[in-house]
């Protein structure tokens, strides 16, 4: 019989103070960088996240992930650019942001200068996957997908592998689209068009 341990869902260590909310998107980056083991993002109030890095299995589901964006990357590069989980980015409502994997748009990216894309490029990816881990809250993450929506995203995937469940977000849909199963494709629809991603993969 074939077991499936399901780890208990646990809570970013959250960081606050008066210091840290007066730190500068500069300040927090060199901290960021001080600290390049651990997984860090920030709240559009400047409250400080702290996670620790996944177990293998979502590493592995996450190098799967990446690599299908990728190779439909390689024949729409003109597009626009892709990015991995380790890509922080700078939200207008002032956050701090790192998803399993995005997509920016040519335009949007080349806007940028180049000191700015060498750190928390100030920009909300058009595309954005967030891959649940064992270990992440769903509720917490579902909440996640709708700061991506309020701050541009134009859609979002929340992948849970326990479960078999995509949920998808899309502006101005007051709940997101539920795909069951991991035997489906997803699409990439008109923002990333061509794009068919193999759920099967992440399993």
């Amino acid at each position: 019989m074939k077991m499936h341990l399901e780890l208990p869902d646990l809570t970013p260590l959250r960081l606050s103070g008066p210091h840290l909310a007066e730190m500068t998107d500069d300040e927090f980056f060199s901290f960021c960088q001080q600290h390049a083991d651990l997984r860090i993002e920030r709240t559009a109030t400047h409250e400080i996240l702290i996670m620790s890095p996944t177990g293998s299995r979502s590493g592995k589901r996450n190098a799967r992930l990446n690599g299908q964006l990728y190779l439909w990357f390689s024949t729409h590069s003109h597009l626009g650019e892709v990015f991995d989980s380790n890509t922080g980015f700078t939200l207008p409502d002032g956050s701090v942001l790192s998803p399993d994997a995005s997509w920016v748009s040519a335009a949007k990216w080349n806007a940028l200068t180049a000191e700015q894309q060498d750190k928390f490029a100030p920009v909300c990816p058009e595309f954005v996957v967030e891959l649940k881990s064992a270990s992440d809250s769903t509720k917490t993450l579902q909440a996640k997908m709708l700061d991506w929506l309020r701050n541009g995203a134009q859609l979002a995937w929340l992948l849970v592998p326990e479960t078999e469940t995509a949920y998808l977000y899309r502006p101005g849909q007051p709940e997101p689209e539920t795909v069951q199963g991991f035997d489906n494709e997803l699409s990439g629809e008109t923002v990333l068009p061509g794009l068919r991603l193999r759920l099967a993969e992440l399993r």
